[in-house]
């Protein structure tokens, strides 16, 4: 496999494609019965009122199945050589024959035509740690929708050492190799797209960020987490204003050319920062920093209120035993 592209196409990815090909693989998986064949065997999952076919690993009697595979169709737009990612849908996969049900494949391009008429099927996605052979008769079978389809891979394995999103975006070129001319799969650049997304995309990956951790943290734990996020959101756009500010001092020392294309886009971003000036913004955050600041004193209200409760406790008691001694003639002791 090359090491990287040389077609020099651009591809954006939209979030929401990697929240579907996510939630396939995680529905998939809890549906999957535990392994226990000592061979290796095919499980099916019911998806959408019919069967998907998820390949298994052979394995020996003590050991489990591998983690399944899943398949479906990534679809987009192309405008020169920009190439947008937007959506994708699940497609039904025979693992004896290594192919995809071609039926059902059309069935739902049509009924996507109808909803997304600009949407155009760009290649296809899979899990896994890496391409594999069988995935090439995949890849040929689609060329005659797509001449030059696109291979999308999620690797499912959770790597804490990895910072790099675990999707790699494969494109098939026709190299020469020992005299015979093949088709080799060879990865390309992508990068994430969230400027422009659509109201489905929002309302994923508004969902998403707010999910609970699955290991049941408190409250607390979530809270600090999503300020930890803000914060560093806010350092992010800190380093990116400090950015903006040196290039303008340098353009207007004259220590590097003008480019007034550059100068509209920041004059564009500026123009948005006096609304944080208004009256309105400021009536707002006034009442919320008030109100914050009124839950701060209850807080601390409340915690003196606690203390002193348990200061009369413990004075009642004290004094109910001081009585009992002095009512059974014993001497005061202060």
């Amino acid at each position: 496999m090359a090491e990287s592209s040389s077609s020099g196409l651009t591809f954006k990815l939209h979030p929401l494609v990697m929240v579907n090909i996510s939630d396939h693989y995680s529905r998939v998986k809890s549906q999957m019965n535990p392994p226990i064949a000592a061979h290796s065997a095919t499980a099916t999952t019911t998806t959408n009122g019919s069967e998907t076919a998820v390949e298994t690993a052979s394995s020996s009697s003590s050991s489990a199945a591998r983690s399944p595979r899943v398949f479906g169709c990534v679809i987009g737009v192309q405008r020169g050589r920009t190439v947008e990612i937007f959506n994708s849908f699940e497609l039904l996969y025979d693992p004896e024959t290594h192919s995809l049900e071609r039926g059902f494949l059309e069935k739902k391009q049509e009924l996507y035509k109808k909803v997304f008429p600009n949407f155009y099927i760009l290649g296809w996605y899979s899990t896994g740690s890496d391409a594999q052979e069988s995935d090439m008769t995949i890849h040929k079978a689609l060329m005659d929708i797509n001449e030059s389809p696109v291979y999308v891979l999620l690797n499912p394995v959770i790597n804490p050492a990895q910072k790099d999103l675990p999707i790699t975006i494969y494109e098939s070129e026709l190299h020469v190799i020992d005299g015979v001319p093949q088709l080799i799969f060879v990865s390309s650049s992508y990068t994430i797209e969230v400027g422009h997304t659509v109201e489905a995309e929002r309302i994923s990956v508004d969902h998403v960020a707010h999910l609970k951790p699955s290991d049941g943290g408190s409250a607390a734990t979530q809270l600090a987490a999503h300020l930890t996020g803000i914060h560093s959101a806010i350092k992010m756009l800190n380093s990116r204003i400090r950015v903006l500010h040196h290039y303008l001092q340098a353009m207007q020392k004259g220590d590097i050319p003008c480019e007034n294309s550059l100068l509209r886009q920041v004059s564009s971003l500026l123009r948005r920062l006096p609304a944080v000036e208004s009256g309105k913004f400021q009536d707002d955050f006034l009442m919320e920093y008030n109100d914050t600041l009124l839950i701060t004193y209850l807080a601390v209200l409340t915690n003196c209120s606690s203390t002193m409760n348990e200061l009369v406790d413990k004075f009642n008691t004290a004094y109910d035993r001081h009585s009992r001694r002095v009512g059974g003639g014993r001497t005061t002791f202060f």
